[in-house]
């Protein structure tokens, strides 16, 4: 993996705007399970698919398991990992112009990338279907069953469930930061989940994949990492320093 290592900071050196495309693999090594992966949500025994359970849906006719659900999976106490800060000492040095992220868990900002386009929303980030007064994670975290506003309106995240639409603003900024890219890191996805996936696709630029295990965009990339995504950016910030 160090040959790949150094073709990668070769190729990062020689390009002006770097964009980093990252899913539910950059998450999984600080402690949060994925959807689909071999120790998934999925793979759990519940009476519900976690499709299910986070759909518009469920969330408006079950809200009360829907937040037993979205508690016990959604609100760990996860830290960043070495690609959350890796990204974000990029970024502060002016090397890379901005992370798309399909992850809703905050992780980047935590770690100080500024410049981040959560496709599907942040778990940080609370609101009265009501008033639209905004909460905290924590608040949501420490209620009791269903959170309620102090107007009585239910409290819900701002993230996409299924069955809702991805929010415009959010993919006008991921297709321009792609359109401007001479370099896109596409890192700990299976870009199997659309959408999304549909941004990466579309791009003909140089493009670097790094990623566990195979994507359906493999043969378009043209350096190739199958490797753990932390560990490969522990290298990266080993070098640097």
């Amino acid at each position: 993996m160090r040959e790949m290592v150094k073709e990668l900071q070769m190729m990062i050196k020689e390009k002006q705007h770097i964009v980093f495309f990252g899913g539910a693999g950059v998450s999984t090594e600080s402690g949060l399970k994925d959807f689909r992966g071999e120790e998934g949500l999925d793979k759990e025994k519940s009476l519900y698919t976690p499709e299910e359970v986070l759909s518009s849906r469920f969330f408006h006719y079950n809200t009360q398991a829907f937040y037993a659900y979205y508690r016990k999976h959604l609100l760990g106490e996860a830290m960043p990992n070495a690609a959350h800060f890796w990204l974000a000492d990029m970024e502060q040095k002016g090397r890379i112009d901005g992370v798309i992220t399909q992850n809703i868990d905050g992780l980047h900002q935590m770690a100080g990338s500024r410049n981040v386009v959560e496709l599907h929303g942040s778990v940080m980030r609370n609101f009265c279907t009501r008033c639209h007064k905004a909460y905290t994670a924590d608040d949501v975290r420490n209620s009791c069953d269903v959170p309620v506003c102090s107007c009585g309106g239910v409290i819900k995240p701002d993230v996409v469930l299924y069955g809702e639409s991805l929010k415009a603003k959010d993919i006008d900024r991921a297709v321009r930061l792609i359109d401007q890219a001479d370099l896109l890191i596409v890192g700990g996805t299976s870009l199997s989940v659309y959408p999304a996936a549909g941004f990466v696709s579309d791009y003909r630029g140089k493009m670097v994949i790094i990623n566990k295990t195979k994507t359906p965009m493999d043969s378009r990339a043209d350096l190739l990492i199958q490797a753990p995504i932390g560990a490969l950016f522990q290298q990266l910030r080993d070098e640097n320093e």
